[in-house]
C-alpha cells in the first residue's frame, strides 16, 4: 500500500513517514515544494498523478491562524482551492483521500463534544478556508474521509509542546489559557489512526462509510491543565519546569478568535475503524520525553 501524503514538513507528515517505516508493506512519500505547492493549484494534480498513490492523503495546510485574518486570500487559496484540487487529483486516479480538518470550523459554542453532524460557524479566516476545503474535497468525490483533529502536537515541527518546554528553560512563571477546552492530540497518534483506516480501505473495496470524522486525543483539558501536565512530565524526566498561572481569553488577546470548546467526540471513528486514541496524558508523555531525548 503506497500512502502519498501532501507536504513534507508538517507534523502529521512528519509522523506519517516514521510510523510508515514499521509497517510491513507500507510505503509512504511526502511530496511538497516546489513540486507541489497549493498556493499554486496547476502543480497539485501532476504532482500527485506522479506519485502513483493507492491512498491520498491530504495533510498540507495553511496554519498560521492569526496571519490568515491578515492572508484571507492564501488562506484560501491553500486550505480549500489547493485541498480541493489535491481531492480531484485522487478522484482522477480512482483512489481514496484521506484529508485533515480542524476543530476551528465550530465556534465553540456548544456545552458538549462536537459530533460530525453539529452545525459548522467558524469564528475566523483560518476555521472558514478549512471548511470550505472540506466542502471542495467532498465535491470532488465520493471516496473521501475528512478526519476533523485539534491540539496537534509532535516531536516534530513547532507546536505547544515544545513552545511550553522553550518557555520553561528561561522563565520561572508562563501565563496561560484557562477558558479555552479541547483534546490534545498527539500528530504520532493521528498517523497511527491514518494507517489503519488506510489498511482498512485499500483492503476492502466495497468500504462505504466514507465521509466526516473526528480523530482527537482521548479525555479534554484546558490549555493551562495542558502546560502543567507537559512541564510536570518533563520535570520528572530531568527537564525544564515553570509554574503555569492561569489567565483568560481576554487576558491573552489574538489577532484571530478562539473556540472556547474545541472538544470532539471521536466516537464514530472508533465504532467505525475499531481505533481509539490513549489517553491525552500518556501520549503527551510519550511527546515530550522524546523532545527531551529521554527513554
Amino acid at each position: 500500500m503506497r500512502l502519498v501524503v501532501t507536504g513534507r514538513d508538517g507534523q502529521v507528515a512528519a509522523s506519517l513517514l516514521e510510523a510508515g517505516q514499521a509497517h510491513a508493506g507500507v510505503e509512504v512519500v511526502a511530496i511538497g515544494r516546489p513540486e507541489l505547492d497549493l498556493a499554486r493549484p496547476e502543480t497539485v494534480i501532476d504532482a500527485i498523478v506522479v506519485a502513483k498513490p493507492d491512498i491520498v492523503v491530504s495533510a498540507a495546510a495553511y496554519t498560521a491562524v492569526d496571519q490568515a485574518e491578515d492572508e484571507p486570500d492564501l488562506a484560501f487559496a491553500v486550505n480549500a482551492t489547493g485541498a480541493g484540487k489535491v481531492a480531484e487529483a485522487a478522484a482522477r486516479l480512482g483512489v481514496p483521500i484521506i484529508h485533515l480538518s480542524t476543530d476551528y470550523v465550530f465556534d465553540g459554542s456548544a456545552s458538549r463534544p462536537y459530533i460530525e453532524t453539529d452545525a459548522t460557524a467558524p469564528l475566523g479566516v483560518y476555521g472558514a478556508s478549512k471548511l470550505a476545503g472540506e466542502q471542495a474535497v467532498a465535491a470532488a468525490g465520493p471516496r473521501h474521509l475528512i478526519l476533523r483533529t485539534a491540539w496537534v502536537y509532535s516531536p516534530f515541527g513547532r507546536n505547544f509542546v515544545k513552545t511550553m518546554l522553550r518557555l520553561a528553560a528561561d522563565r520561572d512563571e508562563i501565563s496561560v489559557v484557562a477558558d479555552q477546552w479541547g483534546n490534545p492530540t498527539s500528530a504520532l497518534d493521528i498517523a497511527d489512526a491514518i494507517l489503519h483506516a488506510a489498511a482498512m480501505l485499500h483492503g476492502d473495496k466495497d468500504f462505504d462509510a466514507f465521509g466526516v470524522y473526528h480523530l482527537a486525543g482521548t479525555g479534554e483539558t484546558n490549555w493551562s491543565g495542558f502546560a502543567r501536565h507537559i512541564l510536570d512530565t518533563s520535570q520528572a524526566s530531568g527537564g525544564p519546569w515553570a509554574d503555569v498561572r492561569d489567565i483568560a481569553t481576554k487576558d491573552y488577546p489574538t489577532k484571530a478568535r478562539r473556540p472556547a470548546n474545541s472538544r470532539l467526540s471521536s466516537a464514530k471513528f472508533a465504532a467505525v475503524f475499531g481505533w481509539g486514541a490513549p489517553e491525552w496524558r500518556e501520549s503527551t508523555k510519550r511527546v515530550v520525553r522524546r523532545i527531551l531525548d529521554r527513554p
